[in-house]
């Protein structure tokens, strides 16, 4: 009926005023309804009989009907109504409006705007409210744990810039929380934040809360999720359950969610940092002196009281022990009987060359299995390209080879006798090739043929200045070292002294 919208109470106050006489003129200089809007409730009601003081005021709902706004002119249906159920279903899997109005043009030639779009996804959204339930916990029953996007430092000693992130643990009871700023969201950072949050806490609560990252779900799923095997080895040292929200759900853990927004809005701004440690050692000064000693707007009290108070006798007792913090990755072995873990590389036994292998990476040892069964220890290396290798895991000719260096082939050579120990000096002085190979075959021989008959091969071969692998073997494939005359004291054919067409006569060398 008119264009400021009147609640009810105001139009029974104004047919009141016009039951004990008040004109429209009067109802308007108390500042009720202007005088023209005043003669169209007062048409109205005399309509309805309402000035009579005798009859009694209806209800607020025959009010509501009686005084509702008629337009003079038919609203028109917006250009997306057809696609009302398929927009209820793309608004309901989270997709954007610009999506969803780029999607109807390419699909079904949609004519209409993004604003038909925007105005009818805001209108069924309207329509359908969304109402939560605030989730009560026990004292020391949960923590809810998150990572929120951390400022970038610039490192004042080195000079370097880097992002960061804050990983935050709230207690679901007191609602006081432990913080860090991390580099990363790698498994070994999340486990290290959960150990030093409980030592913060000094106990353990019964259940984490946490959302779906990497480090924590591999497969995220509303009814079966696979945690990551590091993260349940971690739980199960310290006695705690894994609680993930469902995907696409944090509202599961508002509480921790709204510790990220308090820390990005009262602990970041106007702060300089000069390194990583200057902000967790300011971010815990905060903690303590700011954030835990303030007032909670849903508990009306401070955190570290209520923590101190409740909660903090009725978390689990830290082990004795701390468990160990391992990771676990799944990793191919290569066929160079390596695998690569962490930048750095590991051997492995080359049979399980190409099978895929659990790495069981500790601060000091690094473990590979396959299935149950342990099949290497190494150290462990934090040097990028690193490499640990043990020779047993490597094929035997490889091992060979690299056990078999020239100071070996020497060795043997000595053992064998004096010319194989000169033609394997000789094959390692040769100013362009490589001749390991060669030396370790030639070595090799005295398992066939015999230290005796290797060395006259040698012999032989030095005698004719060809000391090559190729010569010892032909020498030795045909026998010729068990030929009876000696090579070393052969006698060569005499030189030619006779005369020839093409040359020259040799001239005699007389004595005077």
């Amino acid at each position: 009926m008119t264009n400021r919208r009147f609640e009810m109470y105001e139009f029974r106050q104004i047919l009141s005023h016009m039951r004990l006489g008040a004109s429209d003129r009067q109802i308007a200089k108390a500042g009720l309804i202007g005088r023209v809007k005043a003669g169209e409730v007062r048409t109205v009601a005399q309509s309805h009989g309402w000035l009579n003081p005798l009859i009694p005021l209806p209800d607020d709902s025959a009010l509501a009907v009686a005084f509702q706004r008629q337009s003079s002119l038919p609203q028109q249906d917006s250009l997306a109504k057809p696609y009302e159920d398929q927009l209820r279903a793309w608004q309901a899997e989270g997709i954007q409006a610009t999506t969803i109005h780029q999607a109807l043009v390419r699909s079904y030639q949609f004519q209409g705007s993004y604003s038909s779009v925007r105005r009818l996804l805001q209108k069924i959204a309207s329509n359908a409210p969304q109402a939560t339930v605030m989730l009560d916990f026990d004292p020391g029953e949960t923590a809810q744990v998150d990572f929120g996007s951390g400022p970038k430092i610039i490192d004042t000693t080195t000079g370097e810039q880097y992002s960061t992130w804050f990983f935050v643990m709230t207690l679901a009871f007191s609602r006081h929380q432990y913080a860090e700023v991390v580099k990363d969201q790698k498994i070994a950072t999340w486990l290290g934040c959960h150990r030093r949050a409980f030592e913060f806490f000094a106990g353990v609560p019964a259940k984490v809360m946490i959302d779906n990252l990497k480090a924590a779900i591999t497969k995220a799923c509303w009814h079966d999720p696979e945690v990551q095997r590091s993260y349940a080895e971690c739980a199960e040292g310290y006695g705690f359950l894994i609680s993930p929200c469902p995907p696409r759900d944090p509202k599961k853990k508002g509480r921790v969610e709204s510790g990220v927004k308090y820390i990005k809005r009262n602990f970041m701004p106007l702060r300089e940092f000069r390194n990583l440690t200057d902000a967790n050692r300011q971010l815990k000064e905060w903690i303590l002196e700011t954030a835990g000693t303030r007032v909670h707007g849903t508990t009306k009290q401070q955190p570290t009281t209520l923590f101190a108070d409740i909660e903090k006798k009725l978390l689990k007792t830290l082990p004795d022990v701390p468990p160990e913090l391992t990771i676990w990755a799944k990793h191919k072995l290569h066929g160079n009987c390596h695998l690569q873990f962490e930048k750095a590389f590991y051997s492995a036994p080359f049979r399980l060359v190409h099978y895929e292998l659990w790495v069981r990476a500790s601060e000091t040892t690094v473990k590979i299995f396959k299935n149950h069964e342990l099949q290497a220890i190494h150290p462990r290396l934090y040097k990028p390209g690193a490499k640990s290798t043990i020779q047993d895991h490597l094929p035997p000719e490889a091992v060979a080879y690299l056990m078999h260096d020239p100071q070996w082939c020497l060795q043997q050579a000595e053992t064998i006798g004096a010319c194989c120990h000169s033609l394997i000096k000789q094959l390692f002085a040769h100013r362009v090739l490589d001749n390991l190979r060669a030396a370790q075959g030639i070595v090799g021989f005295v398992k066939s043929f015999g230290a005796k008959r290797l060395e006259a091969a040698c012999e032989r071969a030095l005698f004719y200045d060809n000391p090559r692998y190729q010569t010892v073997k032909t020498i030795l494939a045909k026998g010729l070292d068990q030929l009876q005359s000696d090579p070393a004291i052969a006698i060569l054919p005499a030189a030619y002294t006779g005369s020839s067409r093409f040359c020259r006569p040799r001239k005699q060398n007389t004595i005077q």
